[in-house]
């Protein structure tokens, strides 16, 4: 599935975070800790530059804590990068984030200036209650709906930071086929835009091989999981009544169930991707990438010996 998605506000906002960056000193990214890379902007890395990054992944307590640990341990590695695990529940954690802005530029405050932080991130990870918890007041619109936030806003937090705060930002196309579906599974991208059923059947299919015991327990499944994933979302609709006339399962019904229980938590802390996963997935993009570009050279050359030869 390849998810294309970049309205307006999301261009205009691009134009002003150049405008901005060269004046800030921290950069916030807030990922969704249940898909670390997958809600990685890579603009965002290319806008930055060299400048210190805090990678925020919030909504720990939705993902697999073990899985969580392995991701800080693989961000860190990028030079400038400092990672935690936070929920917005816990505000004590959260204020962290401040104590790591303060580190990574200690020149600013030895200065007597304050530190310049801005914070990124695509839509639904959480970005916005994480500002309002920082200022201790509400400030930002907060939602349990992607790209709430459409403007850009400069907030002093009165303790030594100015935070500028940036509409969430989606790149034009999500290259990684696989991203696209955690995207949608995790509801970063509007439900409006994704085939529910396809969504669903992917994610049913990773936690059948990740998480089987989630869906047995929490689907009340006595016997083997199906090895297909239609047979397994089939078993899950009947088991939650998602029927329709004439006793078929609505798969539609069944998908909306399996994903509105990811994404609160109920079938557990689950995390959908991991570093070795990635690695793995980027190469068959890129040899897809690089199959797609030959098929259109060929096309190309197929033309122009056409081109030539009706001309003779």
């Amino acid at each position: 599935m390849s998810i294309q998605w970049f309205p307006g506000h999301m261009h205009k906002a691009r134009k002003e975070i150049e405008e901005v960056i060269p004046q800030i000193d921290v950069i916030i990214e807030v990922l969704d800790a249940r898909i670390p890379f997958s809600s990685e902007n890579p603009m965002i890395s290319q806008l930055r530059g060299d400048k210190p990054v805090v990678k925020v992944l919030n909504k720990r307590n939705l993902a697999d804590p073990e899985k969580t640990e392995l991701w800080i341990e693989h961000l860190e590695k990028e030079q400038g990068v400092k990672a935690m695990a936070i929920t917005t529940s816990n505000t004590q954690e959260v204020h962290k984030i401040l104590e790591l802005c303060r580190k990574l530029a200690p020149h600013r405050e030895e200065i007597g200036k304050n530190i310049r932080t801005m914070i990124m991130g695509i839509p639904n990870v959480g970005k916005s209650t994480i500002i309002n918890t920082l200022a201790g007041r509400t400030i930002a619109v907060t939602g349990n709906q992607p790209a709430v936030t459409r403007r850009q806003q400069r907030i002093n937090l009165q303790n030594g930071i100015v935070l500028s705060d940036t509409p969430g930002i989606l790149w034009p196309k999500v290259e990684n086929p696989h991203s696209g579906f955690r995207l949608a599974a995790t509801g970063a991208v509007k439900d409006t835009a994704i085939e529910y059923d396809e969504v669903a059947f992917y994610t049913v299919e990773y936690m059948a091989a990740q998480y089987p015991e989630r869906l047995k327990e929490r689907y009340q499944i006595d016997e083997e999981l199906p090895e297909s994933d239609l047979e397994l979302m089939e078993l899950i609709g009947r088991k939650r009544g998602a029927l329709q006339s004439g006793g078929r399962v609505n798969l539609h019904k069944a998908s909306e169930i399996l994903l509105h229980e990811l994404r609160n938590g109920t079938l557990g802390q689950v995390t959908l991707e991991l570093p070795e996963m990635i690695t793995e997935e980027l190469v068959q993009v890129e040899i897809e990438a690089t199959r797609k570009a030959e098929e259109k050279a060929k096309r190309k050359e197929e033309r122009r010996k056409r081109y030539l030869k009706n001309k003779r």
